[in-house]
């Protein structure tokens, strides 16, 4: 059945002819009989009676006649909907990330991607490392910006999904600065043990600092005072000095310059990363490749 069907009939029976039905729907009289005997061959009965003078409907037909007016109007309010949201998302652009990434890296390309965002919007939802991934394999996201270090295993099919590497970052343990400056918890050659904030397992950042301390013959000596799920908890943590955490330095450098906090070890307790941002190869929204044109051309002026 299809709806030019049921317009069809819906006119016919307003005009009560044939000829003037087909006239006002723009068809030869020839095919618009044929649409009707295929609109009662779906029906299964006689719609209209044929005979002389102007045209009647049979008793299913009149029966059929105002579900045939509801069932346009629903499907007419419906494919308004739809169209109305193919335009929005044709200017929504979603990316699926994780809470620190969404603080650091994506708040500073909102900065120059603005002029492109004009009459857009990036959707910004934060999700652990493999839902993020996944919201991507589902298409329920247009990008995924992740961390990308041997620790961390991405499994994205390279012939379905490509990426830029778009930042490097390195996670420092950082702690509250003294009046002089120093860390007020800082790693050294002696037994004490130093006030360690954590991150939860299931965390990419957790991954990275447990595996870094596990294979590193110069990890201090710490004492689990704390366990997060959270960076931007452990920055406020640090801030009032209950111990060292491993923040990425784009999030805690501003306040090192400003000796609000203060490096709790030297660079071999540094973990190094890289930001990868992944897209399925196949053709995006137009935002989106506007986005993805922009960052990679950002990148090669680099």
């Amino acid at each position: 059945m299809q709806l030019k069907w049921l317009e069809d009939f819906i006119v016919l029976a307003q005009e009560r002819s044939f000829t003037r039905a087909a006239e006002l729907r723009h068809v030869t009289h020839p095919a618009f009989g044929r649409r009707i005997r295929a609109l009662e061959a779906w029906a299964g009965t006689p719609l209209v009676e044929r005979g002389g003078g102007p045209v009647t409907l049979t008793p299913a037909g009149q029966s059929f006649l105002d579900t045939a007016g509801q069932m346009v109007r629903n499907l007419t309010q419906s494919h308004e909907e739809l169209q109305s949201l193919a335009g929005r998302q044709a200017r929504t652009v979603t990316l699926a990330t994780g809470r620190t990434l969404a603080r650091t890296v994506v708040a500073d390309w909102l900065v120059r991607l603005q002029p492109i965002l004009q009459g857009g919007e990036l959707c910004i939802r934060t999700r652990a490392l493999a839902d993020t991934v996944g919201m991507l394999e589902r298409n329920e996201a247009d990008f995924s910006l992740v961390y990308q270090h041997p620790a961390l295993a991405i499994r994205l099919d390279a012939r379905q999904f490509t990426h830029l590497t778009v930042a490097s970052d390195r996670l420092v343990p950082v702690s509250r600065a003294t009046a002089q400056g120093q860390a007020l918890h800082r790693f050294g050659p002696d037994a004490t043990r130093v006030p360690y904030l954590a991150y939860a397992p299931q965390l990419a950042l957790g991954r990275l600092v447990e595996d870094h301390l596990a294979h590193n013959p110069h990890a201090p000596r710490l004492q689990r005072v704390v366990e997060c799920d959270s960076a931007d908890a452990h920055y406020e943590y640090v801030q009032k000095g209950l111990g060292v955490a491993w923040l990425p330095w784009s999030m805690v450098f501003a306040d090192c310059k400003a000796q609000r906090l203060a490096l709790a070890g030297d660079a071999r307790m540094e973990v190094r990363f890289d930001v990868r941002l992944y897209r399925p190869k196949r053709r995006l929204g137009p935002l989106a490749e506007a986005l993805w044109k922009a960052l990679w051309k950002a990148l090669a002026q680099r």
